[in-house]
């Protein structure tokens, strides 16, 4: 099973709490890394600890959740090496690990319901990366944001 590093603000945190205790009931091995309270907190905050625990290797993948996991996301991405994607659905999230590789999923407590996101976190957890083609993209995405050394040359203009 996967170890997964949570984080939500207080927008997020009935979801969060929930996909936490789907997580476990699953035998994933879960590191909540906040928030534990309603009180209003700042979700760069925890986007950032949940995509650093995920860079440093001490948590496989990462799952966000903020009020529609757009900020979330944004904020992950800003991390060499997280490609993050906001999944409002099973489709979206089979194709972010397929062709992009994604390792932090946020989703929205506003707009997602628990049995959605479990559907969603099931999906994205257990998809692949395809590699082939989609290596050289997620290459070339890894050399945008400096955590992989440029070795694919870019098009001509």
């Amino acid at each position: 099973m996967a170890h997964i590093a949570l984080g939500s603000d207080h927008a997020g945190l009935d979801l969060k709490e929930a996909v936490k205790a789907w997580l476990t009931g699953r035998g994933h091995r879960v590191s909540d890394l906040g928030t534990h309270s309603t009180d209003s907190v700042d979700y760069p905050d925890f986007a950032a600890a949940v995509a650093g625990a995920v860079r440093a290797g001490t948590a496989e993948r990462g799952v966000l959740v903020c009020g529609t996991g757009i900020g979330m996301a944004i904020a992950a991405n800003k991390v060499p090496g997280i490609r993050a994607v906001v999944a409002p659905d099973a489709a979206t999230a089979k194709i972010s690990r397929e062709h992009n590789d994604t390792n932090v999923l946020a989703l929205g407590g506003r707009t997602t319901r628990p049995d959605a996101a479990f559907e969603i976190v099931r999906t994205w957890l257990d998809t692949a990366f395809a590699g082939g083609r989609h290596a050289r993209r997620v290459e070339k995405v890894g050399e945008l944001d400096g955590s992989r050394p440029r070795t694919v040359d870019a098009p001509a203009r």
